[in-house]
C-alpha cells in the first residue's frame, strides 16, 4: 500500500479576498519547500502541500501572519495520511447549533441568570460537569413538557455548514454521530434535521407531563464522550473528526486524528488540533481537504 506523505497548511478566509489568499499563499511559499497550492473554493480556502512533516509552530506562525496583516480566517495544519475522516463526532449545543439548550429552558421557568452562569462555569471547565448539569436541571422541575417543543421552535438554530458538513462526510462514507451532554429531547430534533446517522445525549425524566428536575443516569459527559468516539472507531479514535467547545468536549477533541475547537472556550481551543474562530462548519471539510465543489447541501 502506497503511503501517502507531506502535510498540509489549510486556510480558509472569513470572506472571499483574492488579495488575502494570495498573501498568504506567498508567504508559506517563501517559508516552505511548497509542492503544490490547491484551491479549495474560489478565494476563500486553499490547501498548501509540502512534501515533509510540518515544522513545529507552523499553525501558530501562519496564524500569527494573518493577524499582522489583518485577515481573517482559520487555519489547520496536518499530515496527509488518513486526511479524510471515517467518522464525525460533534457536540450539539453551542456547536451544531448557536444555542444551550438549557439555559433557554430555563428561561421559561424563569431562572435563565442562574443557569447560564453555572453553563459558563462548566463550559470553561471549572466546575464539574455532573454536578452542574445536575444542580441546573433541578431548576427546571416543575417545567411543563410542551415547553420542551415551545422551546425547539423558538429558540433553537442550526448553525451554518452544520448540515453540509454532515450530509457531505456521510455521502463520503463516513459514519456521523451527536453526543452531547444535552439532551436526547433536542440530539433527535438536530439529528434528523442535519441527516446525523445517531446521537447520544442525556435523558430528562418527567412525570405527569411534567419535568421531575432529574435526567436518567449515568450523566453522558466528558468520560461518555470519549467512550463514543472510542466505541465508534473500534478504539481508532484517529480516524475521527471531534467537534466542540466546552470543556467537557476535551477527551474526545484530544483524542481524535482531527479534534477541533469551535468558537470554544480558551482552555479547549488551546488543546485542540485546530480551531474555527472566524468561519463556519464548512471549514471542518476543507481542513479534511474537501473542495466546495464536494460539498452535499
Amino acid at each position: 500500500m502506497t503511503r501517502h506523505t507531506g502535510s498540509s497548511a489549510t486556510i480558509v478566509l472569513a470572506k472571499p479576498q483574492k488579495s488575502a489568499i494570495d498573501a498568504v499563499i506567498d508567504y508559506l511559499i517563501e517559508t516552505l519547500p511548497v509542492k503544490k497550492v490547491e484551491m479549495l473554493s474560489g478565494d476563500k480556502a486553499v490547501d498548501v502541500i509540502i512534501d515533509t512533516d510540518a515544522p513545529q509552530g507552523l499553525q501558530s506562525d501562519i496564524a500569527d501572519f494573518m493577524t499582522r496583516k489583518d485577515i481573517l480566517g482559520d487555519v489547520c495544519v496536518a499530515g496527509l495520511e488518513g486526511r479524510k475522516r471515517s467518522l464525525l463526532i460533534c457536540d450539539m449545543d453551542s456547536t451544531l447549533i448557536g444555542q444551550e439548550c438549557i439555559d433557554e429552558l430555563a428561561d421559561f421557568a424563569g431562572v435563565k441568570d442562574r443557569v447560564s452562569a453555572i453553563t459558563e462555569r462548566a463550559m470553561r471547565g471549572e466546575i464539574d460537569f455532573d454536578g452542574a448539569l445536575t444542580e441546573r436541571v433541578s431548576l427546571l422541575k416543575g417545567l411543563d413538557l410542551s415547553v420542551l417543543q415551545q422551546c425547539f421552535e423558538d429558540r433553537i438554530s442550526i448553525n451554518t455548514g452544520a448540515r453540509t458538513l454532515c450530509q457531505t462526510m456521510k455521502a463520503a462514507g463516513a459514519k456521523t454521530v451527536i453526543v452531547s451532554g444535552g439532551f436526547t429531547f433536542f440530539t433527535g430534533r438536530v439529528a434528523e434535521a442535519c441527516g446525523f446517522d445517531s446521537h447520544q445525549a442525556n435523558v430528562l425524566l418527567d412525570k405527569n407531563s411534567k419535568l421531575t428536575g432529574t435526567v436518567k443516569m449515568p450523566i453522558l459527559g466528558r468520560q461518555a464522550k470519549l467512550d463514543a468516539l472510542n466505541a465508534h472507531t473500534d478504539n481508532a479514535p484517529l480516524s475521527a473528526v471531534a467537534i466542540g467547545d466546552g470543556a467537557n468536549d476535551l477527551a474526545m477533541i484530544t483524542a481524535a486524528g482531527l479534534g477541533i475547537a469551535y468558537y470554544a472556550k480558551p482552555a479547549v481551543a488551546a488543546a485542540a488540533h485546530c480551531a474555527i474562530n472566524h468561519t463556519d462548519l464548512t471549514t471542518a471539510l476543507y481542513f479534511q481537504g474537501y473542495r466546495e465543489s464536494d460539498f452535499v447541501q
